[in-house]
Order: structure tokens, then C-alpha cells, then sequence
């Protein structure tokens, strides 16, 4: 009876340990949080005392006058990363399908591993891959097509005309959809696996081919899981730093066209951030950074919102 009573209390402290442990570390990540958070905000006030909300607006980028900007970056990140996703979303499903679904089971694995294998590349070597390789076959092969025949085009045709050089806002976009590939179709992969058989199954059963059994039955099982993958890859493209750095032109112009060079807030920072002198200019690359933050805060928050009215659409389990 004694050792059964020491037992349990042993054990009801082990329990109050490890809660108060997991306690811990959840209320450290939210320190961490808004530690990073007060230094961004601190060391941005110098630029905001300066520019006010017109920061956000403006397209000056003059490190001799001290006038600054952040409106050409804010616009190449969001642009990058749209396109991006665009590109990679049906790109990621139509893997995860094919790998789930359609793929002989001989194949699964090595596929599977091989995806793995390029989301584990770093981002340094899609860059150089990106300037060295694709660049010049974008230039040479592609960039001219798309100039020449899609730049005709109305409306769309001014967001893809101008000389061929390799580097630019679309090949920025394309080397990020590359990158962010792998972890959404991973994520996806995962996701459909995790579907009850029976359920699909059953679909089958009642006559439905591949493709209604993923629209009605998988998308809707797993509608969270493909969205917290796509919000990584989002996260990622809305973050990458050197292959945007190499393949993006760094310029700091303001252009309609997606084959000029652009710049993003991440390849501002890393361009700029060690060569900056003096408290305005250093504070303006920390505001760059305050921006992303915010960024991704607001398209994360509006993620969750989204899926939070597609269950309240769903009804209440009775």
C-alpha cells in the first residue's frame, strides 16, 4: 500500500513537471515573439519619427540624401510571392495526387525521397543555379517568346514586355516556386495519405472517378492540412533571401513589366544591411524588416480566418 501511494505521488509529479515544462515552452515562444517584435519596433523608430506612413508609399531610395522608401520592395515581395504560388499550388497538388492516387507503388517511395531531397537544398544554391543556369536559357530561349508573343496581348501585355537580360521580377518568381514546391507537395502528400481509405473507397465503389474522389472526398477531409501547407510555402517565398538576391536584379525602380529587375524586402536587407551608415539608414532596413512581419502576420491571420468561416459552413456536429 505504501509503495502503491509513493508510486502515484511520484508520478503526479513527473505529470506537474511536464506541464509545467510544455507550460514553459509555450510561453517562451510568445516571449521570443515579442522580443522580436519590440526590437524590430525600437530599432525602426528613427525612420518612422522621419517618414511617417509615408515610408509605406514611397518609392525613394537615396542612401546620399537620406531618403527612403519602402514601397518598390513591399511591391516585389508581394509580386514574387503571389507568382510564386500561382505557379507552385497546382504544380505541389498535381505531385501529391499523382504520388497518393495515380503513382505504382514502385515509384511512391523513390519520388517521395526525392522531393524531400529538394526541399533540403539550400536556398544559396537555387540562387546560383538560378543566375548561372536559368537565367541565361530564360534569356536566350524563353524571354523573347514571352515578349513577343504575350507581350501583344492586350491588358496582360505590358507586364511582359522588355529586353531579354534573364534576371527579373518573373525569374525571381519562377526560382521561388521551384524552391517552395517540395514543402507543399510534401505537405499535401502527407495530408492525403493520412484520408481513411474506406472513405475513398466508398467513393469508388459508388462510381466516382480519381478526380471526384479528391474534389469531394480528400480536399475536403484534409482542407486544413493543404492549407497549412501552402501557408509554409507562402511563409517561405514571403522570406527567401539569396536566391531572390541573385536572380532578382536588386534595382530599386519601379517597373510594369515582370521581365525588369525588381527588388524585394528581403534582398534589401541582405544587399544593403552591411554596408549601411548612419542611424536613418540602418533604421529604414529595420523598418524593411518590421514590414515582412506584419506581412506575413496579416496573410497567416487572413488564412486562419478563411478557414475558420470554411468550418462554420460545414454545420455543427450533432
Amino acid at each position: 500500500m505504501f509503495l502503491h501511494e509513493a508510486r502515484l505521488k511520484r508520478q503526479s509529479l513527473l505529470d506537474s513537471l511536464f506541464r509545467n515544462l510544455t507550460r514553459l515552452a509555450a510561453i517562451g515562444v510568445l516571449l521570443l515573439l515579442a522580443s522580436i517584435l519590440f526590437s524590430l519596433v525600437m530599432g525602426s523608430m528613427p525612420a518612422i519619427h522621419a517618414f511617417g506612413f509615408g515610408f509605406l508609399k514611397s518609392p525613394d531610395w537615396d542612401p546620399v540624401n537620406d531618403k527612403f522608401g519602402a514601397l518598390i520592395p513591399i511591391i516585389g515581395t508581394l509580386v514574387t510571392s503571389g507568382i510564386a504560388l500561382l505557379i507552385a499550388i497546382p504544380v505541389s497538388f498535381g505531385i501529391a495526387l499523382f504520388l497518393t492516387e495515380l503513382s505504382p507503388r514502385a515509384l511512391r517511395r523513390p519520388l517521395g525521397v526525392a522531393i524531400e531531397l529538394l526541399a533540403g537544398i539550400p536556398s544559396i544554391i537555387y540562387g546560383m543555379w538560378g543566375l548561372f543556369v536559368f537565367a541565361p536559357l530564360f534569356a536566350d530561349h524563353i524571354e523573347p517568346w514571352i515578349s513577343d508573343h504575350i507581350g501583344a496581348l492586350p491588358y496582360i501585355g505590358p507586364f511582359f514586355v522588355g529586353p531579354p537580360m534573364g534576371i527579373g521580377m518573373l525569374t525571381a518568381s519562377i526560382i521561388l516556386a521551384i524552391m517552395v514546391i517540395p514543402f507543399i507537395s510534401s505537405v499535401m502528400r502527407d495530408v492525403f495519405d493520412v484520408v481513411p481509405a474506406m472513405l475513398k473507397e466508398s467513393a469508388y465503389g459508388l462510381g466516382s472517378t480519381t478526380w471526384e474522389v479528391v474534389m469531394k472526398i480528400v480536399l475536403p477531409y484534409t482542407k486544413v492540412g493543404v492549407a497549412g501547407g501552402i501557408m509554409l510555402g507562402l511563409g517561405r517565398a514571403l522570406g527567401e533571401t539569396m536566391a531572390v538576391t541573385f536572380v532578382i536584379g536588386n534595382a530599386h525602380e519601379l517597373s510594369q513589366s515582370l521581365l525588369n529587375p525588381g527588388n524585394s524586402i528581403s534582398s534589401a536587407l541582405a544587399n544593403e544591411f552591411t554596408e549601411a551608415v548612419g542611424e536613418l539608414y540602418t533604421s529604414s532596413l529595420i523598418e524593411l524588416g518590421l514590414i515582412l512581419f506584419f506581412i506575413t502576420f496579416v496573410v497567416l491571420s487572413i488564412a486562419r480566418f478563411m478557414l475558420y468561416k470554411l468550418g462554420q459552413r460545414e454545420g455543427k456536429a450533432s
